[in-house]
C-alpha cells in the first residue's frame, strides 16, 4: 500500500469511519446526487465528510497567488490557512499516487465517509446509473456494488434482472435511509426536510 503522509485520521480507540461510495459513469449524476444526500444525512445528526477521485491532473490552486507560487518553487507541501478554512495542498512530483486507504488515513474522524470514484476499490457503493449516458451498467462485474439510483437497467445478455434495491434519484430520504442502514449508523434526529430540491436534469 501506497503511504500517505502522516495526517489527522482516526485516535486511537476510535471507532473507524464507515465508508459508503457513489459508482456511475460520468454524467451520471454522482455530484447532483451527493450535494442533496449530505444534508439529509447531516439531518439525521449524522457526520459527513467526503472523498473524491479525479481522473486527470486537477488544480485547485491558482496562478498568481503566492501559495501557487510557492508550489511551483518546490515545495512539497502548501498551507494556506484563514479563520473560515484551511487547506493542504501536496504536490506528489515523482511519488505514486496514495491508495484510499492511505488517503483517508489523512481525514479527522467523522460518522460517514462518502467516496466518490474509486470504482474498483472494495467498500460497499451505491450505483448511480442512467440509460441517457449510453454507458453499461457497472453492478454485473462490482459485487460491492449494493444498490442503484437511477434508471432500472435491463439485464446484460447472460446476467439475470438485478436484484439489487433501485431507488428514483429524487427519492434522497429513502436513500439516506439505506446508506444509514448499510453502515449500521443510527439516525440521531428525526428531521430530514433540509435536503434541496432537484435541479432541473
Amino acid at each position: 500500500m501506497t503511504a500517505a503522509p502522516p495526517g489527522p485520521g482516526s485516535p486511537a480507540g476510535a471507532p473507524a469511519m464507515k465508508r459508503f461510495g457513489l459508482a456511475g459513469w460520468s454524467g451520471s449524476g454522482k455530484t447532483t446526487l451527493l450535494a442533496r444526500l449530505i444534508p439529509a444525512l447531516t439531518a439525521c445528526g449524522v457526520t459527513v465528510s467526503t472523498l473524491k477521485h479525479a481522473h486527470h491532473a486537477f488544480d485547485i490552486d491558482t496562478p498568481g497567488k503566492d501559495s501557487h507560487t510557492h508550489r511551483v518553487a518546490g515545495a512539497a507541501e502548501v498551507m494556506v490557512a484563514s479563520r473560515h478554512r484551511w487547506a493542504l495542498i501536496r504536490e506528489l512530483r515523482d511519488e505514486p499516487e496514495p491508495d484510499l486507504d492511505a488517503l483517508v488515513a489523512r481525514m479527522a474522524p467523522v460518522d460517514l465517509l462518502l467516496v466518490e470514484g474509486f470504482k474498483f476499490h472494495p467498500h460497499p457503493k451505491l450505483e448511480v446509473w442512467r440509460a441517457a449516458t449510453g454507458k453499461p451498467p457497472l453492478h454485473p462485474e462490482d459485487p460491492w456494488i449494493v444498490a442503484i439510483a437511477g434508471d432500472r437497467p435491463e439485464p446484460a445478455p447472460g446476467h439475470a434482472p438485478t436484484d439489487l434495491p433501485v431507488f428514483d434519484l429524487d427519492d434522497i430520504e429513502a436513500i439516506a435511509d439505506f446508506v444509514l442502514a448499510a453502515c449500521g449508523l443510527q439516525p440521531a434526529g428525526p428531521d430530514r426536510s433540509l435536503a434541496p430540491e432537484a435541479p432541473e436534469r
